[in-house]
């Protein structure tokens, strides 16, 4: 695989930020970041949530309140959740903008609109990139009715739920859409649209991959992440780059830098149920970093009958039984090394932008997925 021979230059491990010991880390340094760029990127897309048609659509969602369907826990952290960070990806968008500033090779008066150094634009292109990734998030919560069971409360909340999961997913992304149109931008449009497939691309990967039979490889895993959780946030900051008619360099090192976060900000998110202290964990995805690098070092067969030895008589997965298994392999510290590389990528491609506040608080942004 590529990916060994490039982790030889990958520091240290420590523990991860999102451990029990220092939650706080991470919400300290996106913290710090907000007042940089002016406002807290939680309310960026107020004027969206206070619209009549999403108020409407709100009505109607309060109905499943005292039900099971996921669309809630997302309604509830549409706004803001400091576990999850929601809205990262907007305020990466615009630390970027600002670090970058305005470019030296246009004469194009544009930068008297500037606001705490980030055009106008570009926030825009912030508000549209937080739309789209929430708008998926609202349709990732659909619930299969083929997988169904009564202990997951009425069908017919179910149904309805997934009915306004769709509806306010599709209101979001309309939204964007036509966000995206008013940039008069085709090199942007071309960008974030082709964000949006790679995502449901992603998503359709997701849902497609066997995990039982072996599933992903390491490669077909960094690509499938890229496409469901790193083009995105990769583009937008390429686009902000473009907004501000930065050249192609610069668009490029502002792409890699989204990249390698996102994909470092994902495995650092697998790794949580194996670098917790304390308590063994009840679930993890087994096509995550770490179980897929575990995968691959076992070989099929093995791995066939780690998974016989972890089921019960119901032949439901102990999980606890399955970590303590892939613990005992080197799984778990090459997706350590991996999340090191990512944000040793990210950093690196920070270095050709001016010293400024938001450079560094795009560098610890980088660091802070990487602080084991």
């Amino acid at each position: 695989m590529a990916w060994r021979s490039r982790l030889c230059c990958v520091g240290r491990r420590n523990l991860s930020i999102f451990s029990s010991p220092s939650p706080s880390n991470w919400t300290k340094v996106v913290s710090d970041a907000e007042k940089i760029v002016g406002y807290p990127t939680s309310f960026m897309s107020l004027r969206c949530l206070l619209s009549d048609e999403l108020s409407n659509v709100a009505m109607h969602v309060r109905k499943l309140v005292g039900t099971k369907h996921p669309l809630l826990n997302t309604a509830r952290g549409f706004v803001y959740d400091s576990r999850n960070n929601l809205q990262m990806r907007g305020l990466v968008v615009l630390l970027m903008s600002k670090a970058a500033g305005p470019s030296s090779s246009t004469s194009d008066p544009i930068h008297d609109s500037m606001v705490s150094g980030i055009y106008p634009s570009q926030r825009n292109l912030a508000e549209i990139t937080e739309l789209i990734h929430t708008a998926f998030l609202v349709h990732r919560g659909i619930v299969n009715l083929k997988e169904w069971t009564n202990s997951d409360g009425p069908l017919k909340d179910m149904q309805f739920g997934n009915k306004m999961a769709v509806l306010s997913g599709d209101f979001l992304l309309a939204n964007a859409c036509t966000g995206l149109a008013q940039l008069n931008n085709t090199k942007v449009v071309e960008l974030i649209s082709s964000a949006i497939g790679d995502v449901v691309q992603g998503i359709y990967y997701d849902g497609s991959s066997s995990a039982e039979e072996g599933g992903l490889t390491v490669a077909s895993w960094e690509d499938q992440t890229f496409l469901s959780h790193g083009a995105l946030l990769a583009k937008s900051c390429q686009a902000a780059m473009e907004l501000a008619k930065h050249s192609t360099e610069a668009q490029s090192l502002a792409f890699q830098y989204g990249k390698h976060l996102a994909l470092g900000h994902k495995v650092n998110s697998d790794l949580q149920p194996f670098t917790k202290s304390g308590s063994e964990p009840a679930v993890f995805s087994l096509d995550s970093a770490p179980v897929v690098f575990h995968k691959q070092i076992v070989g099929p067969e093995r791995w066939r009958h780690q998974l016989q030895q972890a089921q019960n008589m119901a032949r439901q997965i102990d999980y606890t039984k399955l970590w303590g298994l892939i613990k005992m392999e080197r799984g778990v510290s090459q997706a350590l090394d991996l999340c090191s590389y990512h944000g040793n990528k990210a950093l690196e491609a920070m270095k050709s932008f001016p010293p400024s506040e938001a450079r560094s608080a795009l560098e610890n942004m980088a660091c802070a997925v990487t602080k084991f």
